[in-house]
Formats: structure tokens, sequence, C-alpha cells
């Protein structure tokens, strides 16, 4: 392990030049080593492949912060902060934050639905409500994709899925910007404030959305949710909160992957026309995207036990983050990693994760992504930027664009 006390990370981490383009910053530090131990927090931060790959699958490792040594879950920090412990203690039970057991049990409610076949069969859904967008879309002239179509498309898949009505686009919106900044780890108190009264209102809103269900649950992923309260599989916070976790996450992932994936594209004009001359390097594009340009910069794990990881001894209650833009770009993995390629295979991206963490929703990212470029390159032959586009400065962790400003044409 290097130690490497003169890395200040949480100043880099706010720093607008990383949060425009962490890479530079990120493979510099990598070339001093794959492990390194943040004194000032007390936090391991790993930016090697190999290592992250350990990490994430050993038994050794969780997600349940409360093990955390240093972390929110004591009584002076409940004295001290009682409101960002109120925030994570009423954010805790659910799925992501959760070890097993607890963790099988509450993913097994959501896993029959998102496996592979079963998100297939959305397909049809999700290509109506990308129609939708792309019809209300100029058919020459300038937009912002970000807010035209890469934002709004996932949270309509969402509202479906959970027979939400669409009026609550904007609500939702509210909340999940609120609360995204969880995944920031340090956050002002501000934003703890902000962040509780928003789950209060978004729990408030799903247990009366459940309750008016809960007659006649159906036989879609809400109903599954409903059956595994009312059958005591869940109870009423674990229901309530892994489906907020749910509409965040799942809308905020596939919003950065539409946009972050694009930008990739344009700025590449070489690969767009290969991926244009053949449409059967959507998929492989598709793992580029999320390979190349992550929609997050860190993954957050805590040791249950000590664990070994490349001759560091990680201690049991240490918090481990995983710079994911690092990882997916380690020349030790990829060849030529900081070359976009849309053709690239093998991609063992680790995105979505690894483990019994993998993220859970990633066939149907991958589904919408994969819809959503097919249905904007068959409308537009031409697509190009039409100025600057803005990143996301204000989350440290998930990483999106504020606006992607195109210019489109319908004609050849």
């Amino acid at each position: 392990m290097k130690m490497t006390p003169e890395i200040d990370w949480w100043s880099m981490l706010n720093d607008r030049d990383f949060l425009v383009d962490p890479y530079p910053a990120l493979r510099r530090i990598q070339d001093r080593g794959p492990v390194h131990f943040d004194a000032a927090s007390r936090i391991y931060f790993v930016l090697g492949y190999r290592e992250f790959v350990r990490i994430a699958t050993a038994l050794q490792m969780g997600r349940d912060t409360r093990v955390w040594t240093n972390g929110w879950y004591n009584e002076q920090n409940r004295h001290r902060d009682p409101v960002g412990y109120r925030l994570l203690d009423q954010f805790q039970p659910q799925m992501i934050n959760s070890n097993p057991p607890d963790h099988s049990r509450m993913r097994g409610v959501y896993d029959p639905a998102f496996r592979s076949r079963a998100v297939a069969l959305l397909a049809p859904m999700i290509q109506t409500e990308a129609d939708k967008l792309l019809a209300a879309m100029p058919e020459n002239g300038t937009t912002d994709l970000m807010s035209a179509f890469a934002t709004p498309m996932p949270l309509r898949v969402l509202r479906n899925l959970f027979e939400i009505p669409a009026e609550m686009d904007g609500e939702i919106s509210r909340w999940s910007a609120a609360l995204i900044k969880i995944g920031d780890i340090l956050m002002t108190p501000e934003q703890k404030q902000a962040a509780h009264g928003a789950l209060i209102e978004f729990k408030t809103f799903l247990r009366n959305h459940l309750a008016a269900r809960a007659a006649t649950p159906g036989d879609g992923m809400l109903g599954g949710v409903i059956r595994a309260f009312s059958g005591g599989v869940l109870d009423e916070e674990e229901t309530l909160t892994n489906l907020v976790s749910m509409l965040i996450a799942g809308h905020e992932t596939t919003v950065t992957l539409i946009g972050n994936g694009m930008l990739c594209l344009l700025r590449n004009p070489d690969q767009f026309d290969r991926l244009r001359a053949d449409p059967a390097l959507l998929k492989p594009a598709v793992e580029e995207f999320l390979r190349y340009e992550p929609g997050g910069n860190m993954i957050l794990r805590v040791a249950i036990e000590d664990l070994d990881v490349g001759g560091t001894t990680i201690p049991k209650g240490s918090a481990v983050i995983g710079m994911i833009g690092a990882i997916n770009r380690d020349p030790a993995r990829f060849p030529d990693p900081d070359r976009f390629d849309v053709a690239r295979s093998p991609n063992p991206h680790l995105t979505f994760g690894a483990g019994i963490h993998i993220c859970i929703g990633a066939p149907l990212a991958r589904l919408e992504a994969q819809i959503a470029f097919q249905s904007l390159l068959a409308r537009y032959p031409h697509i190009r930027l039409a100025g600057e586009p803005e990143w996301r400065l204000d989350r440290r962790n998930a990483r999106g664009l504020q606006t992607l400003p195109i210019q489109v044409s319908t004609t050849s």
C-alpha cells in the first residue's frame, strides 16, 4: 500500500476540474499503486481492477455502513448530528445497504422482475415512451438531449413499472435530486436536511400509493412488492425504502448512461460513424459507454472482517471506496484503456459493481439504453454537438450531464 497523505481526497472529489474530467488525476494516483489509505478520513481508496474485484466479491466485505467504525452509526454522532443520523438510519433498511441474510431476503423480492427474460418483455413499453419523446423533439434544429429525452425517458419507464401517475414526475425528480447526494458520503448540513425532508415526503407518497393498490395488486412489479409486504417478507420500512432506492437509482443510472454515452459518440465521430454503419455494435457500444464514462465515481464497501487486498490489510470496520473511473481504465486489465472503442471485447467493466451487490437493475438499464440509442439514430441521421455540454457539479458521486446541446436533422 502506498501511504499518500499529500492527497487531499475530499478536496479533489469536490474540485470542478475533477468533476468535469476525473481521469488524469485518477491515473496519476493509480500509477502510485492500486490501494491508498486516507489518514484524514481513515478510508481506503481502491483504484486497481484486480483489487476491487477482490473487495467486491469477498465475503469479508459488505455494504452495511452501520459496521463502519468511524461512520455515522454511534451514539456520539446521533447527538452531534441528529439530522444526518436520522437520514441515514431511515435510509438504511434496503437491500443495497444490507449484508446477508437480509440482503438476499430483500433482493429476492425484486430478482424475478429484473432477470433478463422478464426485462425483455418490457421492450414494447420502453419503445413507446422513447417514441413519444422523440415525436416532441424537433425534426431539424437544436435541442438539449438531457431535458428533452435522457432525463424523462427512464423516469417514465419506472413510473409505468410502479404504476405511478404522470403528475408525480416533478416531485419524484425533486426528491431524487436531494436524496442522490447520500451517495456523496460527506454531505453539508443543508444537504442532509433537504434529503431528510425528501425522504419523509417520498415515503409518505409511496405508503399511500401502496395502500391504494393493496386490494388489487396485479401481476406486475408493484404487485410483487405488495405481496411481499402483506406476506411478511418485507416490513413497511424495508418496503418503502427499497422502492425509494429503486426509483432514484433506476432513474439516475439510465439518465447518465444515455447522456454520457451520447457525449462519447459525439466526441469520437469515427466511432459514431462505425456504430451507424454496423447496428450490431450497439450492445458492445453500450458496454463501452458504461466503461469509458461511468455514471458514478465511487462504489462503497465496508469490511465485516479483516481482508488482505494486494498486500494491504483492510481492517474490520473500515470503509473502502472503489474509484470506478480508475478501475474501468486500469491498464493492467484494459488494453489502451483511454481509447473509446464501440467494438471493445471483452469488456468486463465494473460500473455495475460485482459480487452479491451487483446492480439489480443492470439488465433494465442496458435495454433502455439500447432502445434509446437505436431510436435516436434511426430518427436522426445527423447528430452533432451544438455547444459545450455542462456536467453536474453539485454531486460528488453521481456523474452525469446537466445539459447536452445537440443539433439534429431527420434528412440524410
